[in-house]
C-alpha cells in the first residue's frame, strides 16, 4: 500500500508511468523491512537502478548518479522511518535558490522554477532565526503527479507537494511554509508514538505561524489562523466534539478493534495542538522569550522522538517560575485536560489583528447574501488587492450563508472573474462548494474540471460528500465524476470516496 504505482494517464506528462512511496504513518513497513514506528530513528543508504529516461530521488543528504542508470543515496542523519521516501519518473530539476531546486515532469518544471524562485530561500532564512540551525543541507521540493493524494509530505531534504501550489500567481507559495516548518518540528524533534500526533503538527503549525507572521505581517495571518479555527469547526461538527479522536493525545492500542493511526491525521492534532502551543506562549506572556524556549526545545531533543510529558516536562524546567505558579493545574486549564480531554480548546488565541481583513469581507458576502443586491455598494469594495486568506475568508462567509437569493450566485460569478475562474486550487474548492450549496448546475463543469484535474484528499472528499448531500442532479454528477476519475486516484482516497458513494470498498 505504500508505493504507489502511478500510469502516465496519472501524470501530468501523460507519457510515461511514475512511482512514489508515502511512508507516513505506518506503511514504509510494506516497502522495506524496518521498525515501523517514529520512536525508533537511525540513518539509511539505499542504491536505486531505474530504466533509462528516469530519474530517482531520494529524502536523503546527498546522492550521486553511476553508470547503467543507477542512484546511490545517503542521509546522514538519524531519522523515523516515514520519512524515507523515493520517487521515480520523468522528472528535471531547476535552481531557485543557493540551497533549493524545484523537481518535477518537464511539462511543469517552469512552472514550478516561476512560483518559487527565491521564494524558499526567504522562509528558510526566517525559520533559522526563530528555532536554530537548519541542518538538512538541502531544501527541495518535488512536485507530485496530479493524483498525489496530500497537499505535502515533508520528507526531508525533498518535500513532496501537490502540483496545486502551482497557481501561477505565487498566490500559494506560502503552503510551502508549513512543510518548512517540519525540519524542526516533526523531522527533527519527532512525536514518539502517532497518539500524540499533535507535538508534529500542533508545533509546525505554531512555528508555520510565526514564520508567516514576519513575513507577512500578523493581520494576515491572524487570518490564515481563522480560517484553520473554522476547518477544526467543521471537523468537530462532523465528528461530534466529545469523539475520542478530537483528544490531543489518542489512545492506540494494538489489536484489530483499535485506531488505525492513519486515522488520528484530522484537524484536531493541528488547530487545537496550535491552540495548546500558542497558549503555553500565552502563560510566558513574551513573544521573544517563547522563541528562545523553542530554539532550547530543539537543541535539547533534536535527532530524537519524544512524548508529550517530555515536551511539557521541558518547558516546566525551562520556565521554573510557572512551574512554581503550577501552570499545569489552572483548573479549566489543566495540561492533562488538554492532552485526555476531547472537544473545544480550552483557549483560543487572539486573531484580532485579522479583524481589519476579516471585516470587509464579512460586510462583503453580507451584501451578496441580500435579497436585493446593492450593486453600488458591491462595486465600492475593490477586491482586486486582497490575497488568497481573504478571500478564501470570503468565500467562506458566502458559503455559510449559502443558499443565496435566486440569481445572486450567478451574478457573483460575473462580478469577479478572478474568483469564479481562478486556478488557484484554494479558491476553487470554496468556488465548487458554493456552485454545489447553491445548485448552480450552469457551473457544474467547474466541479467536474477540478475534480479531474487533481486527487488530493483535502479538495475531493468535501466535493463529493457536497455532491452527495445535494440534488439528484448533483448525486449524478458525483456518480459520473468519480467513475471517470476513479483510476487517477490514491487508492485511499478512492476508498474514502466510495464510502460517501455508498459503493463497495474493496481492501
Amino acid at each position: 500500500p505504500q508505493v504507489c504505482w502511478l500510469t502516465p494517464e496519472q501524470t501530468a506528462g501523460k507519457q510515461k508511468p511514475f512511482m512514489y512511496t508515502q511512508g507516513q504513518a505506518v506503511l514504509n513497513r510494506s516497502f522495506f523491512p524496518c521498525f515501523d514506528t517514529p520512536s525508533v530513528k537511525c540513518t539509511y543508504s539505499a542504491t536505486v537502478q531505474v530504466p533509462e529516461g528516469f530519474t530517482a530521488v531520494m529524502s536523503a543528504t546527498s546522492w550521486e548518479k553511476q553508470d547503467d542508470n543507477t542512484f546511490v543515496f545517503k542521509m546522514a542523519h538519524p531519522i523515523p522511518s516515514y520519512l524515507i521516501a523515493l520517487a521515480v519518473g520523468d522528472i528535471v530539476s531547476a535552481d531557485v535558490g543557493p540551497r533549493s531546486r524545484v523537481w518535477a515532469e518537464p511539462c511543469l518544471i517552469e512552472a514550478a522554477k516561476k512560483e518559487y524562485d527565491g521564494v524558499i530561500e526567504e522562509f528558510l532564512a526566517v525559520g533559522e532565526r526563530l528555532f536554530g540551525p537548519y541542518v538538512w543541507g538541502r531544501y527541495d521540493i518535488l512536485f507530485m503527479p496530479p493524483s498525489f493524494p496530500f497537499g505535502g509530505m515533508e520528507n526531508p531534504c525533498l518535500t513532496f507537494v501537490t502540483p496545486c501550489l502551482l497557481a501561477g500567481d505565487r498566490s500559494l507559495a506560502d503552503v510551502i511554509i508549513h512543510e518548512i516548518s517540519h525540519s524542526w518540528f516533526g523531522n527533527l524533534v519527532t512525536n514518539a508514538t502517532w497518539g500524540e500526533f499533535w507535538l508534529n503538527e500542533g508545533f509546525t503549525m505554531y512555528a508555520q505561524r510565526r514564520i508567516s507572521t514576519e513575513v507577512y505581517g500578523s493581520a494576515y495571518t491572524c487570518l490564515e489562523a481563522a480560517t484553520g479555527r473554522a476547518l477544526l469547526r467543521q471537523h468537530m461538527d462532523n465528528t461530534g466534539e466529545d469523539h475520542p479522536l478530537n483528544k490531543l493525545r489518542v489512545v492506540i492500542e494494538p489489536g484489530l478493534c483499535s485506531v488505525n493511526p492513519e486515522d488520528t491525521y484530522n484537524e484536531t492534532p493541528y488547530e487545537k495542538g496550535y491552540c495548546f502551543v500558542s497558549y503555553l506562549a500565552h502563560l510566558v506572556g513574551d513573544q521573544s522569550k517563547f522563541d528562545a524556549f523553542l530554539q532550547a526545545y530543539v537543541n535539547r531533543f533534536k535527532f530524537q522522538s519524544i512524548t508529550a510529558d517530555d515536551a511539557l516536562g521541558f518547558f516546566l524546567e525551562y520556565f521554573p517560575e510557572l512551574k512554581e505558579k503550577g501552570v499545569d493545574t489552572i483548573p479549566g486549564f489543566e495540561f492533562d485536560r488538554w492532552l485526555n480531554t476531547p472537544g473545544w480548546p480550552p483557549y483560543l488565541p487572539d486573531l484580532s489583528p485579522g479583524e481589519q481583513l476579516m471585516k470587509p469581507a464579512d460586510e462583503l458576502a453580507e451584501l451578496w447574501a441580500a435579497d436585493s443586491l446593492n450593486m453600488e455598494a458591491i462595486e465600492a469594495v475593490d477586491i482586486t488587492a486582497w490575497r488568497t486568506y481573504q478571500l478564501v475568508y470570503f468565500l467562506d462567509q458566502v458559503l455559510q450563508r449559502s443558499p443565496l437569493p435566486e440569481g445572486n450566485v450567478e451574478r457573483l460569478s460575473r462580478t469577479y472573474p478572478k474568483i469564479s475562474q481562478a486556478q488557484n486550487a484554494e479558491l476553487r474548492l470554496r468556488w465548487c462548494q458554493i456552485v454545489l450549496k447553491n445548485n448552480l448546475e450552469a457551473e457544474y463543469s467547474k466541479v467536474k474540471d477540478f475534480l479531474h484535474s487533481q486527487g488530493k484528499q483535502k479538495y475531493t472528499l468535501p466535493l463529493y460528500r457536497a455532491m452527495w448531500g445535494g440534488s439528484e442532479s448533483a448525486r449524478a454528477l458525483a456518480m459520473e465524476t468519480f467513475s471517470a476519475t476513479a483510476p487517477q486516484l490514491h487508492v485511499n482516497v478512492r476508498n474514502y470516496v466510495k464510502k460517501i458513494l455508498g459503493l463497495e470498498v474493496t481492501e
